[in-house]
């Protein structure tokens, strides 16, 4: 009465759906059994793996099988079948999917270190795509899917992206090549990680066709300070950067309602302005108090001024005095010195005040 009950099984197939990440399912059979002769259709990307009592038994690959007693003969072994078995019988029958699973992302959760020729110790990230595939459907199954009904590729993605972000690691850090030099080398790092992490996939019966590393990022501020290299690089040559800048100036200073009445003023800060910028970012600037153009030291009591749109000096004090009585030289004058920063407005510059200072009256 009980076999009366059950019903038996004469068409196995997997209808797989489009898109879905399902890397093995079992099929369930319940308490039914498989009838002798019914009929196993395995697609293309799938295979079908009998097990008989937690013991892997016949693979089928792509097409139409008829389950007889000779397409089963480890399975007849199992259950010591006789030639010529035609009862219906019971076993596991899993379907393993064989396609690529792509677009499966890893990526480091946190920066890790690496020595750079350049900028020296240096923490980086990085991440990208790859793509996985069951190459060893009987070493997945005892190594992965077990007993399981069905194994998706949410299950192992985890394990996977650690292995990835550990190998990733490694490679960028003995690969040598300067972290500003790694974006034209992402093909070549992502090919050697693939190779490294190969052996690791294949122990569970996986495949990695693809592995992709999409991006290597720097920390905000190495990125800042790039940022700020490549401009100086577009800027190119100062000087002649400085002098479009003038002629900018005579432009701006033309569509002024004053005219060009404080363009001398205006270019007298504005080239004094740029021969510190210049004088910063060469040697013998700023930083060793030698006076833009000139690249000359100066004796302690020489000024400097930037009178008529031009670099004039050096001046001693009685000079400077002379000049500012003559009013060549006013508050505003940019003026510089050994010891100071930079050009500042001679109103500004503590030594020079008492030079402005209004004479007492002549005696009576």
């Amino acid at each position: 009465m009980d076999f009366l009950k059950n019903e038996l099984i004469d068409i196995i197939e997997w209808n797989e759906a489009s898109g879905s990440d399902v890397m093995a399912w079992r099929y369930p059979r319940g308490d039914n059994e498989i009838k002798h002769g019914a009929k196993l259709v395995v697609r293309e990307g799938q295979m079908a793996i009998f097990v008989n009592e937690g013991q892997l038994a016949d693979v089928f690959r792509p097409g139409t099988h008829t389950l007889e007693t000779k397409n089963l003969p480890i399975l007849g072994k199992l259950k010591g079948w006789k030639y010529g078995f035609e009862s219906p019988f019971k076993a596991e029958v899993y379907f393993v999917a064989t396609r690529r699973f792509v677009d499966q992302k890893w990526g480091t959760q946190n920066p890790f270190m690496i020595r750079d020729k350049e900028f020296g110790a240096l923490r980086i990230r990085s991440f990208g795509s790859y793509a996985i595939q069951v190459i060893d459907g009987e070493k997945f199954l005892r190594e992965l899917l077990s007993t399981n009904p069905q194994f998706t590729t949410v299950d192992i993605t985890g394990q996977l992206r650690n292995l990835i972000v550990t190998r990733t690691c490694d490679a960028l850090a003995s690969s040598g090549i300067p972290a500003i030099d790694m974006a034209g080398n992402l093909d070549e790092l992502g090919e050697f990680v693939r190779q490294r992490i190969a052996p690791d996939f294949a122990a569970m019966g996986l495949g990695v066709p693809i592995l992709l590393i999409e991006n290597i990022s720097l920390p905000p501020n190495v990125e800042e300070i790039l940022d700020k290299r490549t401009s100086m690089g577009i800027l190119g040559n100062l000087d002649a950067y400085m002098k479009f800048q003038a002629a900018e100036a005579l432009g701006d200073a033309a569509k002024n309602p004053a005219g060009l009445a404080g363009l001398g003023a205006s270019l007298a800060a504005g080239l004094a302005m740029g021969n510190h910028m210049t004088n910063a970012m060469t040697p013998g600037g700023a930083g060793s108090n030698v006076p833009p153009p000139l690249n000359k030291p100066a004796s302690a009591a020489a000024w400097y001024a930037a009178i008529g749109g031009q670099q004039a000096g050096p001046f001693n004090d009685d000079v400077l005095r002379e000049k500012i009585s003559a009013g060549e030289v006013t508050r505003e004058t940019p003026v510089w010195r050994q010891g100071m920063a930079g050009w500042e407005s001679a109103d500004k510059v503590a030594e020079l005040i008492s030079f402005f200072a209004a004479p007492p009256p002549l005696p009576k």
